[in-house]
């Protein structure tokens, strides 16, 4: 099989649970560890730091390992799910697995697949893991898929857990309410093992402290030791200046990514890099963190958080997919004129919530992404207007765009967003729409 056979072959046989939903969870690590046994247990030939939350957990591991390489580590990124790319999954300072090695790693586990009847997420942290091993990476940043308890990547042993935040989202496997949520998510938690929370929060905070406290760990809020003092935006990058320990620290930080939101992610990902000074072997000095940072989302390929794709009128798309993570970029885009919004959702979120918190003054174009979970266009605009949101409905994001960039006038605001499909297959049309746009 070529490279493109090999990843039909994964979505067509494996349960791809980001595209069919509940049908493809399995939650448990017995068949992620006969996966990982079958591959030599190569989760223990090299270190790893574990990050877990409902949002901010892609941004934070993408910013970890930008510090982690610049520092000179050799430094292995596992996040998902993947925007245009299966390979963007699995990197190496910044480098996609390589296709030949895609299907290198299929055609051998062939045997054990079909023994084992892994998920797809299941298969591809076996794959991640084997591929690090194997090309000796000294770190890895593993991003959990779901929760934390039962996720394939819980069998690590990590020198540094970090746990975003907590709020809901897949309630239906994680729980309906905050505390069964932490629950889940301090699955991640191990013994003796420093962890990092990045927000404080009534309820969940007890449930990470008992469990931190079960098994002797040091844990750390990043929201108490670190603020922003003072943030601004230009063009796609932000500049922050912070309060640490009650102390104004002199130098700034700039990251290439201007979602307001990064401002909780940057003080976490600076607090873990402390945490992992302080009580582990990896040493990331002080004056390799600003331009780590500043070129974070270029080095580490991190794409579609308030992501710029193009000027006049300008469009950007953001991949946040429930109330905590809209909640977020609905502030942002409240003080945004002559704002056009095109947006789909997958039909197992809280849809309602969402739709809640979008401007009812933007003119929007409901649409759905190319997969099963797909809220049909028809009844999102139907359901929209419920919440005083009035626009047009398209079959394809092809057309909602095409459709947003012909209305628009040259000083206008376009966002696409609302599911990371809507966004992953935006990012593979953009630029064919743009060209067409100005042809």
């Amino acid at each position: 099989m070529n490279y493109r056979e090999t990843v039909e072959f994964l979505f067509s046989s494996l349960p791809v649970f980001h595209h069919s939903g509940g049908v493809a969870y399995k939650p448990g690590l017995q068949t992620i560890t006969e996966l990982d046994d079958f591959y030599a247990q190569p989760h223990k030939k090299f270190k790893s730091i574990h990050v877990a939350g409902t949002n901010g957990k892609g941004s934070v591991s993408h910013l970890l390992a930008a510090a982690l390489q610049g520092s000179g580590y050799l430094t292995g990124l596992f996040t998902s799910p993947h925007l245009e790319d299966f390979r963007e999954r699995i990197k190496i300072n910044g480098e996609m697995i390589s296709e030949q090695e895609v299907i290198d790693f299929v055609e051998k586990s062939r045997g054990i697949l079909e023994k084992v009847q892994p998920s797809f997420f299941e298969m591809t942290t076996a794959m991640a893991f084997d591929h690090f091993a194997r090309h000796h990476v000294e770190v890895a940043v593993i991003e959990t898929g779901m929760g934390g308890r039962l996720d394939a990547t819980n069998i690590i042993e990590p020198i540094l857990s970090v746990i975003t935040n907590i709020s809901l989202d897949h309630t239906q496997f994680l729980g309906n309410n905050p505390i069964a949520i932490a629950t889940e998510k301090a699955g991640i938690i191990k013994p003796r093992v420093p962890v990092v929370i990045g927000e404080t929060q009534a309820g969940a905070d007890k449930v990470l402290m008992e469990k931190a406290g079960e098994l002797g760990c040091k844990i750390i809020f990043a929201d108490q030791h670190a603020a922003v003092s003072r943030s601004w935006t230009e063009g796609g990058s932000q500049t922050f200046y912070f309060r640490q320990d009650g102390k104004e620290l002199p130098l700034p930080v700039v990251i290439d990514l201007a979602g307001e939101y990064q401002q909780k992610n940057i003080v976490t990902t600076l607090i873990a890099i402390m945490a992992l000074r302080q009580h582990t072997s990896i040493q990331i000095k002080n004056e390799r963190i600003v331009p780590s940072l500043k070129h974070a989302a270029q080095t580490t390929g991190l794409r579609g958080r308030w992501q710029r794709l193009q000027e006049h009128p300008l469009v950007i798309c953001d991949t946040a997919h429930n109330v905590a993570g809209m909640a977020q970029v609905a502030r942002q885009l409240a003080g945004i004129p002559h704002l056009r919004i095109v947006a789909g959702f997958v039909n197992d979120k809280d849809i309602s919530g969402m739709l809640e918190l979008l401007p009812k003054d933007a003119i929007y174009y409901f649409t759905q992404a190319s997969i099963p979970r797909a809220l049909d266009a028809q009844v999102l605009q139907q359901k929209a207007q419920e919440y005083g949101l009035k626009g047009s409905h398209h079959a394809t994001t092809a057309l909602a765009l095409r459709s947003a960039l012909r209305d628009a006038a040259t000083e206008d605001t376009i966002f696409v967003g609302g599911s990371i499909f809507v966004v992953g297959e935006i990012l593979q049309q953009g630029y064919e729409l743009r060209a067409q746009q100005h042809s």
